[in-house]
């Protein structure tokens, strides 16, 4: 029986342990706050409070990566508001410090949630794939891109990175930060976002398929993950404010677009992946 370890349970990472958990897998799961603990241990996750700093980490973290299989790095660089020269006292050095404790932990796969930040949108707008050479333009872009070559450069472990878009759930959805908006931009860039279930699922058949494939070469490689719908942020926008009775955005008609179209034919070339569900 597989253990897994999910540094990150949150709004992805705690429904992902539970589906791996309905699967047969043993389960570990980390969280920050001391409230949600106990939400974790009724959900029968084996559980740790672990906090990550830039030199240091508290909490079991030995622990908690021991006798584990497959490590799932789900954490966010939370750098919104950050500016670059933050840059090496932040996320970056939060994963460096865990990396040295994954490295003696003898664990030898690692799945890094990144995102489709790390392209920056451009004009013309063009195809992204994972041949397509990161350039972020944003904080958490720039930090996530050192993050996964720190990752898969280290030759103690294999990484896998899969770059999510935009993230959907049934309580999550960017039409309602956009609802009554006026002269937003890039009405004609298309949208790259992916379902919560989608989420899972991606990583549900890279574990399965890791542990089924021949060819071993397959472990340590790089996805993208955004549904294959790409609509405009105008069409897509208005569309979902219209069914969830929001006010309806207004775009800037006559400003040029840019913005990118993220392909995730690699997901469902490689891992025989098809989407489950629509944007």
């Amino acid at each position: 029986m597989k253990t897994i370890a999910i540094l990150g349970c949150g709004w992805l990472g705690l429904p992902l342990a539970k589906s791996l958990l309905s699967k047969g897998y043993v389960v570990k799961g980390s969280t920050t706050s001391e409230g949600k603990l106990e939400v974790l241990k009724n959900a029968e996750i084996l559980t740790f409070q672990i906090q990550l700093e830039a030199q240091q980490i508290i909490g079991t973290i030995e622990d908690f990566l021991k006798e584990t299989n497959v490590l799932i790095i789900d954490i966010p660089p939370g750098l919104r508001s950050e500016i670059s020269s933050s840059l090496e006292t932040t996320f970056v050095n939060k994963i460096r410090t865990l990396i040295s404790f994954i490295e003696k932990s003898g664990i030898k796969k690692v799945i890094f949630v990144s995102s489709t930040s790390v392209y920056a949108d451009g004009f013309p707008i063009v195809e992204i794939t994972e041949e397509t050479i990161p350039n972020p333009d944003t904080e958490s872009g720039k930090q996530l891109a050192i993050v996964e070559v720190l990752l898969q450069s280290n030759l103690n472990f294999k990484t896998t990175v899969i770059r999510f878009g935009g993230l959907l759930g049934d309580d999550r959805h960017p039409a309602k930060f956009l609802a009554g908006k006026t002269n937003v931009e890039n009405p004609n860039a298309p949208v790259n976002l992916i379902q919560r279930e989608d989420c899972i699922g991606i990583i549900e058949k890279i574990l399965k398929h890791t542990e089924t494939s021949k060819q071993q070469d397959n472990w340590g490689e790089t996805f993208n993950a955004v549904a294959p719908q790409h609509p405009t942020r105008k069409a897509y926008y208005q569309n979902k404010a219209q069914i969830l009775n929001l006010p309806l955005p207004t775009f800037a008609e006559h400003s040029e677009s840019k913005g990118k179209m993220i392909s995730s034919k690699k997901v469902e070339i490689i891992l025989g992946y098809s989407f489950q569900k629509e944007i």
